[in-house]
């Protein structure tokens, strides 16, 4: 992608406004093409997968500065679609709406709403020439056409430059590669919707040491006899340890292409806070489907948004699975791209679904977000119930830059920027999860 050079950088605040119509390209025989930006060209590997992801894209171009729209147009085959534009400093204002035809049934889908919570890293990674604005990923299911609408909204209306559709196709990895725990077959299923009703709280499961026997618990044969020999007394107060950690799905397990990513991660000093997002699409995705859903995310963050990896630090899914999100290491503090203005005090954790219109987060999502968190923040000795005062990196539309503000620990995305996610439900449940985190096993000193 070229880089912008000399043309004005319009201010963040600005507001703008986009509606989708389209001057498109030709496509097969369909009367319209996908046309691969030269970053897009090609397909995206997944490893040792049988099938590579790929990207590709639609213009939008169009006379009317105000809106866009693209009739039903035949495409390749993609699963996940987001709008974006050069400029990552123009904020959008106004609604995007696509619908799309599955590719199974040819039936085409209700209008959906394209989401705008999403801001490049206030790292030096989000200032690059080639990063762009974009909506949030939507999750769409294997489907081969799509319409899509623009309206404009707001006191400015002019549609961005070299506005386009982004379509993603994850491709397909080896039989049963991202599977964890047993926890994404049809069985899992079952017990994820079995446990919605249930309550979430930790087990008393008690902690074990690096022999795998339960501390606290006598060891030996009980039927031996003491020695008179004097024995080292154990101390009353027990050395803190480092928590255990939670299962998580590695990158190479769901099938990450690694040749994506071209620069090495970086590192916070601390971690001082945790915050919970949703991944927006749809909440009726199998358990199976999840290592699909993180690879076109991957490929969308890198293609459409230009960021050197996935922005998550952690996915989890509604059976309970936990996912290792960008590269770096599970236990060590790797900055990630999540919560514009907090990116370098915290970890980000997505929840796949959407949970501001009408989904509900199982009792297995809730323990396994609790849990992870209680790992992270345990690792740095950060009680996941307690409050911290930050300072914010950015103006956020919350907050503004170098305001110092206190939020919880396990926080949701809308604490620290303007968004609805992580969505009403999910956000609801977040006192109950930081309760379970406290008392989960993977806090430290449970």
């Amino acid at each position: 992608m070229s880089p912008r050079g000399t043309r004005a950088r319009r201010a963040n605040g600005r507001k703008r406004a986009i509606w989708l119509a389209a001057g498109v390209v030709l496509l097969g025989g369909t009367g319209v093409t996908a046309v691969a930006a030269p970053a897009e060209g090609g397909g995206v590997g997944p490893g040792d997968g049988a099938r590579p992801a790929n990207a590709h894209v639609l213009t939008l171009d169009g006379k009317d500065p105000r809106k866009r729209a693209l009739p039903r147009t035949g495409t390749r085959t993609f699963s996940l679609v987001g709008v974006s534009w050069e400029d990552a400093g123009d904020t959008f204002e106004g609604i995007a709406q696509i619908r799309t035809r599955e590719a199974a049934t040819g039936e085409w889908s209700a209008w959906r709403d394209l989401d705008f919570g999403i801001r490049p890293p206030e790292s030096t990674e989000g200032g690059t020439s080639d990063v762009r604005g974009a909506s949030e990923p939507l999750w769409v299911g294997p489907s081969n056409g799509i319409e899509a609408r623009i309206v404009a909204d707001g006191e400015e209306t002019a549609v961005p430059d070299a506005l386009r559709l982004d379509m993603i196709d994850p491709g397909e990895t080896a039989k049963g590669e991202g599977r964890s725990r047993n926890k994404l077959d049809g069985d899992a299923e079952k017990s994820a919707e079995e446990s919605a009703g249930k309550s979430y709280e930790a087990d008393t499961v008690p902690a074990t040491d690096p022999t795998g026997d339960p501390t606290g618990e006598p060891t030996g044969d009980p039927t031996v006899e003491p020695t008179s020999e004097p024995t080292t007394p154990a101390p009353t107060t027990p050395a803190p340890t480092t928590p255990t950690a939670p299962a998580v799905v590695s990158r190479a397990a769901w099938g990450a292409d690694e040749s994506l990513v071209q620069d090495p991660p970086s590192y916070l000093n601390k971690l001082d806070a945790v915050f919970v997002h949703h991944t927006a699409g749809t909440n009726n995705y199998t358990c199976a489907d999840s290592p699909a859903i993180i690879r076109a995310i991957l490929t969308y963050h890198v293609r459409t948004n230009g960021w050197n990896d996935i922005g998550y630090n952690f996915f989890v899914d509604k059976c309970g699975t936990v996912f290792e999100g960008r590269a770096g290491g599970v236990d060590r503090p790797v900055l990630g791209a999540h919560t514009y203005g907090f990116n370098s005090y915290s970890a980000g954790i997505s929840l796949l679904g959407d949970y501001e219109n009408g989904g509900t987060p199982t009792a297995a999502a809730k323990q396994a977000i609790a849990d992870l968190a209680a790992w992270k923040l345990g690792l740095h000795g950060v009680d996941p119930e307690a409050k911290v005062a930050l300072t914010a990196a950015g103006d956020t539309g919350v907050w503004k830059k170098g305001q110092v503000v206190t939020l919880n620990t396990i926080s949701g995305h809308r604490d620290g920027y303007a968004t609805l996610c992580p969505g009403a439900t999910l956000y609801s449940a977040l006192p109950g999860i930081r309760t379970a985190a406290g008392a989960s096993p993977y806090a430290t000193g449970n």
